[in-house]
């Protein structure tokens, strides 16, 4: 048992199972990140509805960088974070009135009738209606999971237990290389089952949600205030938790003085954390991770790599992404892969295979990086950092900022590289410079800080936020 400022709990079985079902929204999310560039690589996939980059991949003297430049191809991977972006605002109402278990629950439903729908389509219309219903799947999963990870997991664990949500997107992305590693070799509908597959982790939250509890915030703020209290009971695994749970109705009572919360993001409390939320998000795209994750095969073909190479490559980044300890100086990498593709990869032939085991092994590098840093803080700092009265919609704000930039990447990434070739990875090295001076300056340390009191501690004695109180 540990003993924080008044706040009992111990881990028991119930809440480590409560913490990887909801962790699976997460998986949900890796999956389809990881699984659209593998599938955007498949000639039968390409011949069915790209029939033109098909033409263009297999033509003798292609550009390197330009084979696979095509807005649909492009619209594919990036209608869903376009639909994700509008879901995020009306998962947050959602999340607010319904509770965090039962949005869940309609992220998972919707993602499988994504799965199925995209599994089955037979032209470009269901294909792109799938994506956007994965899309919405996706907005109100990644909207809920880390606000339940977050008001569930004790103070002294918050930190760990919210980075399981990056951690099963990192596990969602490896199995999604896997799987597209097996399927491209079943001809005709390899594709069909890779996409399909989407159903596993969508179900396994479905039924999640009938195991785990909604959140004992969740429950106080919606007027159940008994029920509160036992599922704080439960998910700390003692009975002492009145201090705790105190604190949460004071919260609560608090928060119901507010009645428009987005309206009230734009007042002094919910500032701080609104422009750190939304800067988090926008930087944690323009590290160009997803650029690497979406596109991983097809980057991998545009080096010049054959046969199944590409996806081979794929599945090892995926698998450092899972298992990156250390964090690595992820500028200097990612300059290194431009100066690489520089000097040794001109617009036909590919790289040697000496440069070729480098450039994997660099964007290893990069990748794992990335996993200790940007990839869970840009989840965590957001989904703590809110007051209770605006923490739904602030954490829209950054789900959907997210959301934004990683459509912007999916739909604008492959005609960049064919544009600005190797200069490309020079464009993201330069922003990971500037992020790395704006965290320095603008975040605030929430190690071991209650969520409730990160206005008190954390936003009013921070040398630059403190200004605005």
């Amino acid at each position: 048992m540990t003993v924080i400022e008044g706040h009992n709990s111990k881990i028991t079985v119930y809440v480590v199972s409560c913490w990887i079902l909801a962790a699976f929204g997460g998986l949900m999310f890796g999956y389809d990140i990881g699984i659209s560039g593998g599938v955007s690589a498949m000639d039968d996939f390409l011949i069915l509805f790209f029939r033109n980059v098909y033409e263009r991949k297999k033509t003798a003297k292609e550009n390197n960088y330009c084979k696979y430049d095509d807005q649909f191809l492009q619209l594919f991977t990036s209608s869903l974070y376009l639909s994700a972006l509008v879901a995020s605002f009306f998962a947050s109402k959602a999340a607010t009135k319904l509770g965090r278990k039962i949005t869940m629950m309609m992220a998972s439903l919707i993602f499988i009738a994504g799965a199925v729908s995209s599994a089955a389509a037979q032209n470009k219309k269901i294909l792109i209606l799938g994506r956007i219903l994965f899309g919405i799947g996706i907005g109100f999963g990644n909207e809920t999971v880390p606000l339940f990870l977050t008001e569930v997991a004790p103070i002294q664990h918050r930190g760990a237990v919210n980075i399981l949500f990056q951690l099963f997107i990192t596990i969602g992305i490896l199995i999604a290389n896997l799987v597209n590693f097996v399927t491209v070799n079943i001809h005709p509908n390899g594709w069909r089952i890779s996409l399909g597959s989407a159903v596993v982790p969508a179900a396994i939250l479905f039924i999640g949600t009938f195991v785990i509890s909604d959140t004992p915030m969740s429950l106080v703020a919606r007027g159940k205030p008994e029920k509160g209290k036992t599922a704080l009971k439960k998910i700390r695994g003692v009975t002492d938790v009145d201090v705790e749970y105190e604190e949460i109705v004071a919260s609560c009572e608090q928060a119901k003085q507010v009645k428009h919360a987005f309206r009230n993001l734009t007042q002094p409390p919910s500032i701080p954390p609104l422009v750190i939320a939304i800067m988090l998000q926008i930087f944690q795209q323009l590290t160009g991770i997803n650029a690497i994750m979406f596109y991983a095969p097809v980057l991998f073909q545009t080096m010049g790599f054959k046969g199944s190479g590409p996806l081979i490559s794929a599945v090892v980044t995926g698998l450092v992404n899972v298992l990156s300890t250390c964090v690595a100086i992820i500028a200097v990498d990612k300059m290194a892969i431009g100066f690489i593709l520089l000097k040794n990869l001109s617009e036909t032939g590919g790289l040697d295979k000496t440069m070729a085991v480098i450039v994997v092994l660099l964007v290893c590098t990069y990748v794992m990086a990335f996993a200790w840093s940007w990839g869970p803080l840009g989840w965590l700092i957001p989904s703590e950092t809110f007051p209770l009265e605006t923490r739904t919609a602030g954490f829209a704000f950054a789900v959907s900022t997210n959301m934004l930039f990683t459509a912007i990447i999916a739909q604008a990434f492959l005609t960049t590289l064919c544009f600005m070739q190797a200069y490309t990875f020079f464009f993201f090295s330069a922003w990971i410079f500037v992020m790395g001076l704006c965290a320095i300056f603008f975040l605030p340390e929430t190690k071991g800080i209650p969520i409730d009191a990160m206005v008190e501690r954390a936003w009013k004695k921070h040398p630059v936020w403190k200004k605005l109180f």
